[in-house]
């Protein structure tokens, strides 16, 4: 066994942080500077007029002066800019490629020790290794079906950070900047017929060099690994989706659009994410995503509460993970592009854009056009898209994710209501008084028969418009009517997986709903009879239907899940692929 050959003691050394003895200027140091900071301090550009390539340039400094105080790291800009806030504007490396602690720490050390420097040596820059785009499909793909929560053979998790930097049975699996002691790297390039090759041969082993060669700089860069980022099993062969059962595969559109979702990943902490604006490019057309940070509510209604049903009950405990949500429901001025092709081509024509749509976005599939105009003459300008079905709904997050390359899906019914409440346990975000409603809310009481423009009303507070009314919102999930009797302890991210086509779970209240229909924890179920008298003729089955109270809102999960999943999201069971 390869890892029993191993030494522990030194590998385990990075647990309690780097010691100033271990810190070496080739194996430590060089890989840090040669990685992080040459692309912009190097022997072919000068940012700031400073070069990190030598030791004379180092020792020079730039336009802002000297960078390196040898023996006094904290007097050292080289080391305490890589310390900032990840938003300070100063932070180096910017970008959002920050060092992690382990990197710092290395130049932290060096510092202190001297910044020694071998004589005569020049560092060349080299690729940096992303841990997203070239680590995790691997780990994903090859490594975490056998080493995770669920399954650690031989007492080892590669799915969470902690647990690969600590190993097995016997050593550490990884050990930032040392090969030499990091046993996912060295039972990886083992002989395809050795017993300790990882992931063994009938497991697809061994690894192709292209992906070796990744581990490889990985490790020797530092390992850096986002804190918090948990990993899933991917399986490594991706084909079409069964019939009759759960989908556990993904079209080739599903795996391209992630590859552009992945390209755009930030690589961020939760406490680091911000409120962004996104636009669908080439058209002008922007939409305001909100952070919603992860914690724990009490989902459904107490049995007190006034208008309650007993689809709302018995209440639990839900924890729910960090993600982004649209400041409004989806506009028609979003939704229409989608809908009509040559509507975008000729808003991207006007604004200048060669109106060329990209290859990705186009392999997925758009609703027929529809005969009628689907606002029903309330109004399309800033004013919420409505009409269409859960599928519809979900296949324009597909679509918005290839245009913009952030990963859109709807919001699943839990991640729906945690938003909503923002934190609250009242009836309404805003309390219990349904006086107040019309500060917050279009309802059947103050709409006039109609909808309105979005974020007119106040805020929910978390900066969320019109959770409750204007139009009702789709989630992901199936309407189960007694689905919370089913949980257990704190729930997880719940999510009921839809197997039938109706019904779905819908939320919010609308216009047309009085005040108790507006509360946080309702759950209305879709029903065909929306569908009876469909604009479109030929019926549209998938994408319109005439209800005019129904819209929807994007979210915008923190971390990418698998293309599986990102299909299991986008098309659930009773709908078309």
């Amino acid at each position: 066994m390869v890892n029993r050959l191993l030494s522990t003691g030194a590998a385990l050394a990075w647990l309690g942080g780097l010691a100033k003895a271990e810190v070496s200027f080739e194996k430590h140091v060089q890989p840090v500077l040669a990685s992080a900071c040459l692309s912009c301090h190097g022997e072919k550009k000068d940012k700031g007029e400073l070069r990190l390539h030598t030791l004379e340039d180092l020792l020079k400094g730039g336009e802002n002066g000297k960078v390196i105080v040898p023996g006094k790291p904290e007097e050292s800009t080289l080391y305490t800019s890589t310390i900032l806030p990840p938003d300070d504007d100063e932070i180096m490396p910017p970008k959002g490629e920050t060092l992690t602690s382990d990197q710092a720490d290395v130049l932290k050390e060096w510092i202190a020790a001297g910044a020694k420097w071998p004589e005569g040596l020049v560092i060349k820059q080299v690729r940096r290794i992303d841990f997203v785009k070239d680590i995790k499909p691997i780990l994903e793909e090859s490594c975490v079906s056998c080493h995770r929560e669920e399954h650690d053979k031989g007492d080892l998790r590669l799915d969470e950070r902690k647990y690969a930097f600590e190993g097995g049975e016997v050593d550490p699996s990884v050990v930032p900047f040392d090969l030499e002691k990091s046993t996912l790297y060295l039972t990886s390039i083992l002989p395809a017929d050795h017993d300790d090759l990882m992931p063994p041969e009938k497991k697809g082993g061994p690894l192709p060099q292209e992906q070796l060669d990744k581990l490889r700089d990985w490790i020797v860069q530092g390992a850096a690994w986002p804190e918090g980022l948990k990993l899933k099993q991917v399986r490594r062969d991706i084909g079409k989706p069964e019939t009759g059962g759960s989908i556990i595969g993904a079209p080739k559109v599903v795996v391209d659009i992630r590859g552009i979702a992945i390209e755009k990943l930030i690589e961020q902490l939760e406490p680091t994410m911000k409120p962004f604006e996104d636009e669908i490019p080439g058209t002008g057309v922007k939409f305001e995503m909100l952070p919603i940070p992860s914690g724990e509510f009490v989902m459904g209604s107490p049995d007190g509460e006034s208008g309650r049903k007993e689809s709302e009950g018995p209440q639990h405990k839900v924890k729910i993970s960090p993600f982004w949500m649209a400041r409004t429901e989806t506009t028609w001025n979003a939704y229409t592009l989608f809908i009509y092709e040559e509507e975008e081509k000729m808003v991207m024509k006007i604004r200048g854009y060669k109106p060329k749509l990209n290859a990705v976005s186009d392999a997925v599939a758009r609703p027929t056009t529809p005969y009628v105009e689907m606002s029903f003459g309330m109004g399309t300008e800033n004013y919420p898209a409505i009409s269409m079905t859960q599928h519809g709904a979900s296949t324009y997050c597909k679509w918005l994710t290839a245009k913009t390359g952030h990963y859109y899906r709807l919001p699943t019914e839990a991640e729906w209501e945690y938003a909503c409440r923002a934190g609250t346990t009242t009836a309404y975000s805003f309390g219990d008084d349904p006086s107040m409603l019309d500060n917050y809310a279009w309802h059947d009481g103050n709409s006039n028969f109609k909808y309105h423009k979005v974020g007119t009303k106040e805020p929910n507070p978390w900066g969320l418009h019109d959770m409750h009314g204007n139009v009702s919102e789709w989630t992901l999930d199936q309407y189960v009517p007694d689905s919370y009797a089913t949980f257990k302890d704190t729930a997880s991210n719940p999510f009921e997986y839809g197997k039938e086509l109706y019904p779905r779970v819908v939320r919010g209240g609308s216009w047309m709903d009085k005040p108790e229909g507006l509360r946080s924890a309702v759950r209305i179920a879709s029903s065909s009879d929306w569908k009876e008298q469909d604009p479109q003729l030929p019926k549209s089955i998938w994408y319109h239907t005439e209800t005019q109270f129904l819209g929807f809102r994007v979210i915008r999960p923190l971390v990418i899940p698998s293309a599986e999943d990102m299909h299991k999201y986008w098309t659930t069971e009773g709908e078309p692929d």
